[in-house]
């Protein structure tokens, strides 16, 4: 007994001395989309006060292709030791492992849950030559041009993919997807007039909206976003019920030890509670977060339940 006890407290020095001495070296912070979507730049304003309070290089590495699987299956693939973290998106839990028949990663065990980063509603956009000014006038127009209007997303099985889908099949319209690797991507080509409709957070759409170069119908939240509040939603625009929104965490690989996890969530909490960095992203409109590894779990499992319906009944497939 004696020597057992000995030996479970040496566990417990080794464990604090690895999440004191933790890091030594740079971490990769991958992202699984193109630069400039809100995910990227969520995961850059972290990954700049990490560096700063860690005095450890935090290096954002863009893995675009596939809403996020690539870079969720080289996360999976990485040492479990915590210099390799992913920003984790709602496609990655709870909506493409019912979208795909096969997945190259397993996101109960391979994708560990640190914190929910952000909160993100989307704002549905289109180009102005569409001639609709409001969600009511979307729909009926739409609805006389079926299957001639298309949108855009950051990807096959991201939210910015089902979230349109949801509208699509509580509308009772038929519009066209089309698959980018990336939100800057899309928003180019929707900038272009290629495509004429997506939903995409306010982060990176918002300029070109103030700009007169893309016009915005709704917020997808179910109230009005507090520092958004010209913005109205979808449910009070014409489509009662509707709410969609999609959020950011960070994930690290299965395996990867308890305090090293605890140790990293403490660090993105404190740069979600800077002021500076509060007030930046609720501009953008995102809420920060920052919950604890098991609130993040409770809340993933409750998306699982939802949009896992939405792919159903959508009859989305991406084989």
């Amino acid at each position: 007994m004696r020597n057992a006890a000995i030996f479970m407290l040496t566990l417990s020095f080794a464990a604090a001395a690895s999440a004191q001495n933790f890091p030594s070296k740079s971490i990769r912070f991958l992202v699984g989309f193109a630069p400039g979507g809100s995910t990227d730049i969520l995961a850059r304003l972290i990954a700049q006060k990490m560096t700063d309070n860690l005095g450890q290089q935090v290096v954002v590495d863009n893995r675009a292709g596939a809403g996020g699987i690539i870079a969720a299956e080289i996360l999976a693939k990485s040492p479990p030791d915590g210099y390799t973290m992913f920003a984790c998106t709602t496609g990655n839990f709870a909506i493409i492992p019912y979208l795909y028949k096969t997945v190259p990663y397993n996101a109960d065990k391979d994708l560990i849950p640190v914190t929910q980063t952000g909160s993100l509603p989307y704002i549905i956009v289109v180009h102005p030559s569409l001639p609709v000014k409001n969600v009511k006038e979307f729909i009926a127009f739409a609805k006389s041009h079926p299957g001639q209007v298309n949108y855009a997303s950051s990807g096959i099985g991201s939210a910015s993919h089902l979230s349109p889908e949801l509208f699509r099949s509580m509308a009772g319209i038929n519009i066209t997807h089309v698959p980018y690797k990336g939100t800057g991507q899309a928003i180019g080509d929707l900038l272009a007039g290629q495509v004429v409709m997506m939903f995409d957070q306010p982060v990176s759409t918002l300029p070109h909206v103030k700009a007169g170069k893309l016009r915005v119908l709704a917020i997808t939240s179910g109230k009005r976003f507090p520092t958004l509040q010209d913005i109205p939603t979808v449910a009070e625009s014409g489509l009662p019920g509707f709410e969609a929104v999609s959020w950011a965490g960070a994930c690290v690989p299965g395996g990867t030890p308890k305090d090293i996890i605890n140790r990293l969530q403490g660090e993105i909490a404190k740069v979600l509670k800077l002021p500076d960095i509060t007030e930046r992203l609720m501009r953008d409109g995102i809420e920060p977060i920052g919950s604890t590894p098991e609130q993040f779990q409770a809340f993933i499992e409750r998306e699982k339940i939802k949009w896992s319906k939405v792919v159903k009944d959508s009859g989305a497939r991406a084989d």
